[in-house]
């Protein structure tokens, strides 16, 4: 099938690994021009030299409006955004002081909320574009060992339901995910800070990974790859919503 991809610009936050770049990864594979944001340009430039297609690649802290109005002024112009960038520590209300607490949701909560702001003012201008939040399934599920995560993919949540429904009145889909546990750098730090609040012993963390939805973790290409599917015009209906991609995980 003909995702009529080939030729989109977009821009994923967050790309220098995990998720972020096996999105970037699938959309090239489409056709699509890509441009890769994240924090640290050497790891950037590496995971830009192992990509096929045209690639483009800024070193920005997204936590910071600055970056985030300069990125928008250079390629505010993308035809997709993937929001994705985010770091939120593992943890209980106990275990994350309130400088922590703000600066982990200054990257993913306000990030995502002031690039789809910057994002929308241009896609509305011209009736076209696609946002797309790489949310997370804390969300829907939230736990008191991930509660800074959790409360604010919640938000995110209701956010994304609240502007992708206002959005199609413009010509602009805007859009979730919720990916659970997946195959990434991140899970097992996660998992970490889940096993030391559980056990007092963050080595035991696989143990937190058992009994999962096919014996797995979700893969990123399979995170990938629902993202560019969603994004395909072919797509066209679909705003508003957040899709849970968990295996059935919150229905065992």
């Amino acid at each position: 099938m003909d995702l009529q991809i080939a030729g989109k610009r977009v821009v994923v936050t967050g790309g220098s690994k995990g998720i972020g770049l096996a999105v970037a990864e699938a959309f090239l594979g489409e056709g699509a021009t890509v441009t890769l944001v994240a924090r640290d340009a050497g790891r950037l430039d590496e995971a830009a030299k192992g990509l096929p297609g045209h690639v483009a690649t800024m070193a920005l802290d997204l936590s910071k409006p600055a970056d985030r109005e300069k990125l928008a002024a250079e390629h505010g112009d993308a035809d997709v955004l993937v929001n994705n960038a985010g770091a939120i520590p593992g943890g209980g209300l106990f275990d994350i002081d309130m400088a922590r607490w703000e600066q982990a949701w200054a990257l993913k909560v306000m990030g995502y909320i002031h690039l789809t702001q910057l994002y929308l003012a241009r896609m509305k201008e011209r009736g076209d574009g696609t946002i797309l939040n790489v949310i997370g399934m804390a969300g829907r599920q939230p736990r008191w060992d991930y509660v800074c995560g959790g409360a604010g993919n919640a938000a995110l949540n209701a956010f994304t339901n609240a502007v992708g429904g206002k959005s199609p009145e413009w010509g602009v889909r805007v859009f979730g995910i919720h990916p659970a546990a997946t195959r990434t750098d991140r899970i097992v730090a996660l998992s970490k800070s889940r096993a030391k609040t559980a056990f007092g012993d963050e080595s035991r963390w696989e143990e937190m990974l058992t009994g999962l939805p096919f014996g797995r973790p979700a893969e990123p290409e399979e995170i990938a790859a629902m993202a560019v599917m969603l994004a395909s015009p072919k797509v066209a209906y679909l705003s508003g919503t957040v899709i849970d991609v968990d295996g059935g995980a919150q229905f065992r």
